[in-house]
């Protein structure tokens, strides 16, 4: 796939797509798949990212951040976003955009059986970011950017986690009983 006449500017997805491994220390559980664009490249103020979200999986627990907003972009498939513990199903060509500041909790679930890819954009990583998980309080354990002063913002009954994901726990659970 390679050109050695194409320019170091140019670059495909799958040249630069990371390893598939658990994000979350402590945890199995497998997300998307990142090609980070915007690293390869050098970008200093844009994070640019082509991910692959497999069937079953999510692109995060459901967060929030104080001062870095966010774009995404349905490139394939039919994922679910989740805002607030609401689902709402996208398909390509869909987009949803995130502002900085407003509590806003997403993430991104295939509960399909066919991928999913995504384009991701947002700021780069600013030291004044700040950013909470609602489902997921023992995150805060060890971070200094916990976003302590998050708006409040009802959340629905949803639990954040794909189908897939929900039914093994549960099937696990039921094992050890």
């Amino acid at each position: 796939m390679s050109n050695p006449d194409r320019p170091a500017c140019i670059a495909h997805w799958q040249e630069i797509e990371g390893a598939d491994r658990p994000y979350y220390r402590g945890e199995d559980e497998r997300m998307s798949i990142g090609a980070p664009f915007g690293r390869h490249f050098g970008l200093t103020r844009l994070g640019i990212h082509h991910e692959r979200l497999l069937p079953g999986r999510r692109t995060s627990y459901p967060h929030a951040e104080s001062a870095e907003e966010e774009f995404v972009y349905v490139i394939d498939g039919a994922p679910d976003v989740w805002l607030d513990g609401h689902l709402h199903r996208l398909s390509p060509g869909d987009a949803v955009g995130f502002p900085a500041g407003t509590g806003q909790s997403h993430t991104f679930i295939n509960n399909t059986d066919t991928e999913v890819r995504l384009l991701v954009v947002g700021e780069a990583s600013k030291p004044e970011n700040r950013i909470v998980y609602p489902l997921n309080p023992q995150e805060r354990d060890g971070r200094d950017d916990w976003w302590d002063a998050a708006p409040g913002r009802p959340l629905g009954d949803h639990d954040g986690l794909s189908d897939r994901v929900r039914d093994w726990r549960a099937g696990r659970r039921a094992t050890q009983d």
